[in-house]
């Protein structure tokens, strides 16, 4: 009998080993939403802004042996290489075409018209805008009727040619008379192209067609210059337009050296904030409230409240001769006072983000054991002593998060900047960046400077990984 039990007892632990195991599907179900996300919303985003700063996609224009799109590549020349102007052709613009790459568009309608020609007979073709006056539209706005316009000059032919297709190099489908009235049937845009000759960058001679939106005709219509290219080319020529901007060491060196005034002088006041109501004193949750406030205001409402204290009708200087300890305003922060306007930028971002920090250091002291600070007390170990060689190590993970994120912020400070300054008289990393984009109209470098910032924050974060190891992390 025991024999059979264990023999069936074999079996089933075999059949259960034989049979698969089932997959379990609910963490990739849950984590799918996210890694959605994160792809279109940041990380395509983002490769997307900061292939800006590498990649010029208008380097350069590929010229064609024909005027088509689909003719074979003939050469390419430089973006602003000087060209001479040879010939034109018109062509049918795309419907659907992008309206950013009509930009600098040349084009001309022609318009297929029905009208009796000088022998009575209804003569069927295309003409161009400049021969035809429309004369009524139908109900969704396109032309509907019209005449042929009168040809100025004694010698001038009165006959208008009509043509087989929407190019004047095309079979004339027959003649119509000036003032003759016509038929709008269908209308088409045309596109002209250009054929051009310039040089290459190997010193060539590159002789083809290109399309009018990349090309710039001077007043003369025999010379001109690639406006911008439809090829793009790797460069680092937007990092180097960046670094040779006179605003950038400026900036680079404001900007970190508002990181050193702020960054050390916020860590100790946070730090003092957190212990204060960590010591559980009477009142201590209104105290977490007073500290909290300056995280309700905005960067730029916390720069104008500043810029109030310091212009030179401000509170500061009311209140110093309300107290008689000077006789007039004094300008803080004008052009000849760089330096306290340096001080008043630094005064309100301490007070603003501050509490940032001591909200995660208070987060990382309740984490620790009331039994472990009350065996330092036993022992000896006086508040400095357990701060140090107590709290401080324990508090490292969050101490290393409050650094990482308000290094990442002083990168960032902006608006607090432009309420002080003007972006003017004292200007940063993301100053430069805004006008850069936004007044030069210069997208590329404007990508440099924010990879540039890109890099300080990386840089700064694995410093500080590195440098508040703890000692098992250290001997890993």
């Amino acid at each position: 009998m025991n024999d059979v039990v264990e023999t069936t007892s074999a079996e089933d632990t075999g059949a259960a080993r034989s049979r698969p195991k089932k997959r379990n599907w609910a963490p990739y179900v849950l984590i799918f939403p996210t890694v959605l996300f994160l792809a279109l919303f940041f990380a395509w985003p983002m490769v997307r802004g900061l292939s800006l700063a590498v990649w010029d996609s208008e380097a350069f224009l590929s010229l064609r042996e024909e005027p088509a799109a689909t003719a074979p590549r003939s050469g390419q020349l430089r973006q602003n290489t000087p060209l001479e102007i040879l010939d034109e052709e018109s062509h049918i613009v795309e419907s659907d075409q992008a309206a950013e790459q009509r930009v600098n568009m040349v084009t001309e309608i022609w318009y297929l018209v029905s009208g009796d020609g000088p022998d009575g007979r209804t003569v069927t073709g295309w003409a161009p805008e400049a021969r035809i006056r429309v004369r009524g539209e139908d109900t969704s706005g396109n032309a509907s009727n019209g005449t042929i316009r009168p040809r100025l000059g004694a010698d001038s032919d009165p006959l208008t040619a009509l043509f087989e297709e929407a190019s004047n190099r095309s079979e004339i489908a027959g003649y119509l008379e000036q003032q003759a009235a016509v038929e709008i049937l269908d209308q088409n845009t045309l596109e002209t192209w250009f054929q051009v000759r310039g040089t290459n960058e190997a010193g060539e001679v590159v002789e083809g067609w290109g399309q009018s939106r990349f090309i710039q005709v001077f007043e003369d219509e025999t010379k001109g210059r690639v406006d911008r290219g439809d090829t793009g080319e790797l460069t680092t020529r937007f990092i180097q337009k960046m670094v040779d901007d006179r605003f950038f060491e400026p900036a680079v060196k404001t900007t970190l050296l508002l990181m050193i005034l702020i960054i050390p002088v916020q860590f100790v006041l946070a730090v003092v904030m957190a212990l204060v109501i960590q010591a559980r004193l009477r009142g201590n949750t209104y105290l977490l409230y007073v500290f909290a406030i300056p995280l309700g205001v905005s960067d730029l409402a916390v720069g104008i409240v500043f810029f109030s204290i310091f212009t030179q009708n401000g509170f500061l200087n009311s209140i110093l001769q309300g107290l008689g300890l000077i006789d007039g305003p004094i300008t803080y922060l004008s052009a000849e006072t760089r330096g306290w306007i340096i001080f008043a930028i630094w005064l309100a971002e301490v007070w603003r983000a501050t509490a940032i920090v001591m909200i995660i250091i208070v987060s990382g002291l309740q984490a620790i054991s009331d039994e472990v600070l009350e065996a330092a007390e036993i022992f000896g170990a006086n508040l400095w002593r357990r701060v140090r060689y107590v709290i401080l190590p324990l508090l490292r993970p969050s101490i290393q998060i409050a650094l990482i994120l308000r290094t990442i912020l002083a990168l960032q400070m902006f608006a607090v900047v432009i309420a002080l300054s003007g972006g003017d008289v004292v200007t940063v990393l993301t100053n430069e960046t805004y006008r850069q984009y936004r007044e030069l109209r210069n997208p590329n470098v404007a990508a440099a400077y924010a990879v540039f910032i890109l890099l300080l924050s990386m840089v700064s974060t694995t410093l500080y990984l590195y440098s508040l190891r703890t000692q098992k992390e250290k001997a890993e």
